[in-house]
Formats: structure tokens, C-alpha cells, sequence
């Protein structure tokens, strides 16, 4: 082989790698556009048998609005009903047994394993969810068919909690933010509708604290506390430089995520006993007061929030995972010890950001429910504060994958 041949070989590899590399983020973007195309079709599909013209006018209060961004479908009608509700608390579930397991035994699980327990109770939860949601909705069926028709209704929401978790794990592997892409989806939806159909005089003051609850998200999404560190492999003017950083809000949206999920479940089991013991007076009084209309609701929802949101920084940011690592590269941080000193320290920084983050998350979830619940204003413009406060924050996230994925493909390969 000629040496020419031997450079035109190298010049096609570089071009080739060169071109992958380039096209990363265009590809990542390009196959979530697809995912949430198949979403957004499976939102529109209805239910075997459903009486459409049930669900062509409905009220829905704050708290079904706040909960629609983790279901699918704002009228619980559609295959996609139960939305990322299940995969969302199959895996909180699985990680909280992970971390308590991990007090007691070193022994780690394998990601298959832990994958296997995910699908498991995903499948469990949804077919729980979907037998309890199919007694709410009203079919076009006698009364002969109608467990029939139930039946096949659950079984169609259970598949597609299947295919929505499917879709989420694809989209985390080859596509941007994973399952944070469909709650988007969820909350412009309900943005757009709220803007149509209500007048600008309407819109004014909700707009007003919208913008403020925006501004206050911006800044604790993008406000971080700097600890200086010391690394034994850097000697050069930058020694003095290096630090790590704690976002002010460490547990980012992820508690936001949550709580909402975490509340509903205690709400699918009311309904479901409500369905068997229909006149106990104990049920009744937690049917009706564990809602985010109701004060005692809105305290539990808030209580929520807090817990998630110190639990998730604990172990998103562990200071016992961070002081290990210190312990094996041999750095530390300035005027502490690597080990207990360093863990002590991690601890209550955490602690104090998370308390800080949870606070001002909690009083900005909180304002929309107080609104309506003493205000007087309607369910929809209640909603919509919390709602572009939780858009901007998952623009955010996105945002910084994104351009992360950017800098990747500006960097050209030496060889």
C-alpha cells in the first residue's frame, strides 16, 4: 500500500471522528424530539370505551394541576394517564432500600439487580394506580361490561407507564435530561393553556409573582458556595485556586419532583379504601383534609418538601462518599483534615444549604395553594407561579447538559 493511501486513510478517520464528534448534541436533541413525539401522540390516544364528553369541561383545583406535571394527562383519560408517577417512585423506593442497606452490609448490588427492582415495582405501583384510577372515569359501556372494559383500561395505562419508563431510560442513554424532558412537556402544556384562556387583567398579578418566583429560582439555580481545596498534584500559581462548589439550592428540582409523587401515594390508598369503606368516619376526615386546599394538606405537602430536599442533598452530594475520596487523591480541603474533620464540615454546609433551599422552595410552593385557598383566586391562575418557577429551573438543568455536551464537541481530537 502506497503511502498515499496511508494518508488518505488518516485524513478519513480524523473526518469521521471529527464529524461525531461535532454532531453529539445535534444527535442527542434530535432523538428527545423523537421521544417526546411518541409522548406527546400517547397523551392524545384515549382509553378503550371512554366517554370523551365527560372530560371536555372539568375543574381542576391547585393540586391536581401541581400533580398533572407527573401525571400524563391532566384528565387521568388518556394511555399515558399515570405519566412517570410509577418510574419516579419505584426508583425514590429503590434508592432509599440502596442507601439503608448500605448502613448495614458493604456489599453493593449490581446495576442489573438494581434495574430488575426498579422494572418490579414500577409494575406494581402502576397496576395499583391504574385499578384505583379506573373506578374514577367514566366509561360508555352497561353495567355488564363495564369490569371488562375497566380491565382492559388499567391494562392500558399499565402499559403505558411501561413504555413512558422505557422512554425515560432511552432518553437518559441517548437524549438530554432523561424523564425531566416529559415534566417539561407537562408544564408548558398547562402554561399555554392557562395564557389562552384567561384575559390579560386576569393575568396580571399572577404574572407579577411569577416573575419574582422566576428571579428568586434563577438565582438559586445559579448560586453556588465555593470551599477552597488543596490538591497535592497542582504546584503552579492555580494551587491557590481550586475549589468546590455547592450549588445554594444542592438537591437542584429533584425534591419538587418528588413531593409531588411522594403526596399523591397516600392519596391513591385513601381512595382506594374510600372505595371499600365508603362511610368511615376516619377515612372520610383524611379524604378530606389531606389536599392542598385544606390547610392541613398544604402543611404535610410543605413537610414533604423539606424532608426530600435535605434527604436528596444528603445523597446527591454524601459528605462521607466526598471525604473518602479526598482520603485516596490526598487532597483536602484548606485547614481541615482529610477524613472525620472533612465529613463534620460537608455535613452541616449541606445541612445549612439544604435548610436555606428548602425554605425558600417551600415559601414559593406554598404562595400559589394560599392563593387560592384564601385569596379567592381561581385553581389555574393560582397554578401558574409555581408552574414558570418550575419551567425555568428545569430550563436550567437542561440548559447546562446541553452546554456541556457543547464543549464536548468543540474539542478536536489530536489524532
Amino acid at each position: 500500500m502506497a503511502a498515499t493511501d496511508f494518508v488518505f486513510i488518516i485524513k478519513t478517520r480524523r473526518a469521521v471522528v471529527q464529524e461525531s464528534k461535532e454532531s453529539i448534541l445535534k444527535y442527542k436533541l434530535a432523538y428527545s424530539g423523537i421521544i417526546l413525539f411518541v409522548y406527546v401522540i400517547g397523551k392524545n390516544i384515549p382509553l378503550y370505551a371512554l366517554d370523551i364528553s365527560a372530560y371536555r369541561e372539568a375543574y381542576f383545583n391547585v393540586e391536581e394541576l401541581l400533580l398533572q406535571s407527573i401525571g400524563g394527562d391532566a384528565y387521568r383519560s388518556s394511555v399515558f394517564a399515570l405519566g412517570i408517577f410509577p418510574s419516579m417512585i419505584s426508583g425514590f423506593l429503590v434508592q432509599i432500600f440502596m442507601a439503608v442497606r448500605g448502613l448495614f452490609t458493604k456489599s453493593v448490588i449490581s446495576p442489573g439487580k438494581s434495574r430488575r427492582m426498579t422494572v418490579a415495582v414500577t409494575l406494581a405501583i402502576a397496576l395499583f394506580q391504574a385499578f384505583t384510577r379506573v373506578r374514577e372515569i367514566k366509561f360508555i359501556a352497561s353495567a355488564q361490561e363495564i369490569p371488562i372494559v375497566q380491565a382492559i383500561a388499567a391494562a392500558e395505562m399499565v402499559t403505558g407507564a411501561v413504555l413512558i419508563m422505557w422512554l425515560s431510560d432511552r432518553n437518559s442513554r441517548y437524549g438530554v435530561s432523561g424523564r425531566m424532558v416529559f415534566i417539561t412537556v407537562n408544564i408548558l402544556e398547562r402554561i399555554m393553556g392557562v395564557l389562552y384562556k384567561n384575559k390579560l387583567q386576569d393575568l396580571a398579578v399572577p404574572l407579577m409573582i411569577s416573575a419574582v418566583m422566576m428571579l428568586i429560582m434563577m438565582i438559586m439555580e445559579n448560586t453556588e458556595k465555593r470551599i477552597s481545596v488543596q490538591r497535592i498534584s497542582i504546584h503552579n500559581i492555580y494551587a491557590d485556586k481550586n475549589y468546590m462548589a455547592i450549588k445554594l439550592n444542592p438537591a437542584g428540582m429533584m425534591p419538587m419532583m418528588f413531593t409531588a409523587a411522594v403526596f399523591m401515594l397516600p392519596k391513591l390508598i385513601i381512595s382506594l379504601l374510600i372505595s371499600y369503606y365508603p362511610h368511615h368516619q376516619g377515612i372520610l376526615w383524611w379524604q378530606e383534609n389531606l389536599s392542598l386546599t385544606k390547610p392541613f394538606g398544604i402543611f404535610i405537602y410543605i413537610v414533604c418538601e423539606y424532608l426530600l430536599t435535605i434527604l436528596f442533598a444528603m445523597l446527591m452530594l454524601s459528605p462521607k462518599d466526598i471525604s473518602e475520596r479526598f482520603l485516596k487523591s490526598g487532597d483536602s480541603i484548606v485547614d481541615l483534615h482529610a477524613g472525620r474533620d472533612t465529613r463534620r464540615y460537608l455535613r452541616g454546609v449541606v445541612w445549612r444549604l439544604s435548610l436555606v433551599g428548602a425554605t425558600v422552595m417551600g415559601a414559593c410552593i406554598m404562595t400559589p395553594m394560599l392563593l387560592q385557598a384564601y385569596g379567592g383566586m381561581s385553581s389555574t391562575l393560582a397554578a401558574l407561579p409555581t408552574s414558570m418557577m418550575m419551567l425555568i429551573g428545569f430550563s436550567c438543568n437542561m440548559y447546562r447538559e446541553c452546554v456541556t455536551y457543547w464543549n464536548y464537541d468543540s474539542c478536536r481530537p489530536l489524532f
